[in-house]
This record gives C-alpha cells, structure tokens and sequence, in this order.
C-alpha cells in the first residue's frame, strides 16, 4: 500500500489519539509511507524539484504554532492498548533534491547566541549520496525519519509534535535509519502511526534545530506484538540495542536510558542489576540524541554480540 503525502493524508503540528486513519492494514504488513516538510518560508529557488502536494497543504493555510508535517496516521488492525507496534524500517528513499536547515533565535542548544534566522537551501544528490554545503563540502546522507510515532494517549488530548513522549514522536534518532527496527507502547485502538519529518543527515544533537529537513519516501512492516512488555520506545539495529530517554532535564533522560538498559541486559543476559550494570559501564555507549526539542534525548546502545 502507498500513502502519499497531502491535504487529506497529512497533519500537521500536532498528534491526538481522536485522529481518524487514512489507511487500515494488517499486522505484518508492509506500507509505503509518502513525508514533505517544511513551510513556504523554505521553499527553495527556482531548478529544484518541489512535490506538488506540499504547495497544496500550504495553499491550506499554515498552523500558528510550531510543528511538523506528518503523513498518516496508519491503523494496524487488531492493535490494542497495552500492546507493542513494531517498527521495521524496511527503505528510506529522497523524495526531492533538496533540503534546508534552519537557524532560528531562542531556539536550539545555543539560543542566545544567534540574533538573525537563517535558512540555507542544501542540493541533495541521490545517486551520489551526498549533499553540497554552501562552503562546497560533500556531506554523506543518512536518511530517517524524525519523526515515528503511535498516537498518544487519549487523555492527552491534542498534543504537539516537537516533544519525543512515551509514545515516540520527535525522536531525531540518527540511528533509525533503513534496516532498523523501533518499538513503540500502543496507547488506542489501531495503535495509529504516523512518521515524518525527514532527514538527510543528522549529528547527534542536532544542535542549531534542524538536520537537513527534506521530503521521504519510507518503506515499513507494521507488526502487532502481544509478546513484549514494553511501556516506553525502544529500537534495534542489525549490531545493537537501544534504549531512549526523554525530559527537559538532560540528567534525567540519561537516568531513564541507563535504567531500561539495565533492565534489558539483565533480561536478555540472564545477569544480576549489578552486574548488567558493570556490563553498561564497561561496553555500553551513551549518546545525545537532540538537546533542541524541549524535551532533550538521550539513547543508550549495547553491542548485540556481548549479550
């Protein structure tokens, strides 16, 4: 099935569990999932390829308040609360041949120190993989999502996109690119995912605010999990695990990452705390997720071979 991304497919800003789905598929199966992103202030010059459906959604007005531009939600037919949405990130393909990056005052890890905005239009080249920065260096891409998520609780009513939450949303995990998987706490019927906000490239930390921000074409296998016990995200690559946390405070999210990744190499090793605690201390990596989404990130990753 391929969604594309337009008026009536995409939201934007926001996640509220009352949002109704595009599309119904079954456990298991695969979707094609169409992003764009940005608003009219980014659009480039002329040369570049625009997709007609991102001038359609802001011929429809553009939202007050910050955001993302999201495609979905997607419903998997039998997801219940209490249940695990699978995440498998099959393909990751660029839409465009382009992106931008945006500088903003008051916003990122650094908002003082920036008095002017600033938008840089970045050429994409998808058959070399590489972007031109305006200084003329070849930056490698690594495309992902920002943005994957299930819809939020329903008491949480309507709810912004920028946060990352239980519920995944503005993850920015570099990690997650093609050939990953991501796990996410189902909190409605449906479990109801939506993904967006595609990046070319990202550091970890994404520190001025924006990656190169550019539109995607994502390939996913949607599976119910009724076998785990999972109530926060989690995600997997071909070498490692990964555990996440999330909060205003840096210090805390680091906590949280620490304590699930305790708990899962505890689980999996069949070891005390103490001494998957040791393990963590000796060979687990402790990275910065972003420190730009209000609440910050931080994700934990083991090596897969050592437990």
């Amino acid at each position: 099935m391929l969604i594309n991304a337009g008026t009536q497919t995409c939201h934007w800003a926001y996640f509220d569990a009352a949002l109704p789905p595009v599309a119904t598929i079954a456990s298991g199966d695969e979707v094609t999932i169409n992003t764009v992103s940005g608003g009219p202030q980014v659009l480039p010059g002329n040369g570049y390829h625009v997709p007609p459906e991102l001038l359609e959604i802001h011929a429809q007005g553009v939202p007050q308040v910050q955001g993302h531009l999201l495609t979905g939600p997607v419903a998997v037919d039998g997801a219940r609360p209490g249940d695990v949405l699978q995440v498998d990130v099959l393909d990751v393909q660029l839409r465009q041949d382009w992106g931008y990056n945006m500088i903003r005052p008051l916003a990122g890890t650094l908002p003082q120190d920036f008095k002017t905005a600033q938008i840089t239009t970045i050429p994409l080249d998808a058959e070399k993989n590489e972007a031109t920065m305006p200084w003329g260096l070849k930056l490698p891409l690594a495309p992902f999502f920002g943005v994957m998520a299930v819809a939020p609780p329903p008491e949480w009513g309507r709810i912004s996109t920028i946060e990352p939450r239980t519920h995944g949303g503005n993850i920015d995990n570099k990690e997650l690119v093609a050939g990953t998987t991501l796990y996410l706490p189902v909190f409605v019927d449906g479990a109801l995912f939506s993904c967006g906000d595609g990046h070319g490239a990202q550091g970890d930390g994404e520190v001025c605010v924006t990656a190169i921000e550019t539109a995607l074409q994502g390939r996913f296998r949607l599976t119910v999990r009724r076998d785990l016990e999972l109530t926060y995200p989690e995600a997997e690559t071909p070498e490692h695990f990964i555990t996440m946390g999330f909060h205003a405070d840096l210090d805390v999210c680091v906590e949280i990452a620490v304590r699930r990744m305790i708990a899962l190499v505890s689980a999996r090793a069949d070891i005390s705390r103490e001494n998957a605690y040791m393990l963590c201390s000796l060979a687990g990596d402790l990275r910065i997720t972003q420190t730009v989404n209000r609440e910050k990130g931080v994700h934990f990753m083991m090596s897969k071979d050592l437990i």
